[in-house]
């Protein structure tokens, strides 16, 4: 499959979720939101659940590169770039929301579909990973499971906070303060 029909039916498909759920995806209004034959979704995705497997990758893939901040340095750019990444996950921007929203239906969708759980887990863990590797930058002598558990709360808190945000329950503003304050709070404790 061409690399832009391919990114077509997976931006189709992050759309469609976010806009109608992992329930509500019907490869039919995926065709007609991507461009292609249904036909065609199906000879390169295999099934809904190859659909489903490919659009978490994909999101996951999207949020990595409208997070990612090329600079390296010392702790204290470590500390600005852990505070940058974890920030970026509250844009109002169109690609964000849908990113966000996309990955809440999913992640809600888990519980139900137990096919997407282990796909969902790993894309989790990467996620839990290059948090505790920023916050191991700026507190070098934290145990690992230490930065791990704090790696834990921070991305549980982001996709609560994320969740209120984009339901229209907690300001843009107020998401990124609580998020900054966490962030701060976690720095702390693995001072300890």
């Amino acid at each position: 499959m061409s690399t832009d029909r391919r990114r077509a039916i997976l931006e189709g498909a992050a759309r469609v979720i976010a806009r109608r759920g992992v329930r509500g995806l019907r490869m039919e209004e995926l065709a007609t939101e991507a461009g292609v034959s249904t036909a065609l979704i199906y000879y390169h995705f295999k099934d809904r659940a190859g659909v489903l497997r490919h659009t978490l990758e994909f999101i996951s893939d999207r949020a990595d590169r409208y997070t990612s901040d090329d600079e390296d340095g010392g702790a204290h750019d470590a500390r600005r770039e852990l505070e940058r990444s974890l920030l970026l996950e509250f844009q109002d921007l169109p690609e964000v929301r849908e990113n966000s929203t996309a990955w809440g239906e999913l992640r809600a969708s888990a519980v139900f579909e137990p096919e997407l759980r282990g796909d969902l887990a790993r894309a989790t863990l990467t996620w839990i990973h290059d948090v505790a590797d920023l916050l191991g930058r700026i507190r070098p002598t934290a145990p690992a499971p230490a930065l791990t558990a704090s790696a834990e709360r921070l991305t549980a808190l982001l996709e609560g906070l994320s969740t209120r945000w984009l339901s229209g329950a907690l300001p843009l503003a107020h998401a990124r303060e609580l998020a900054k304050e966490a962030v701060t709070v976690e720095l702390e404790r693995l001072r300890d």
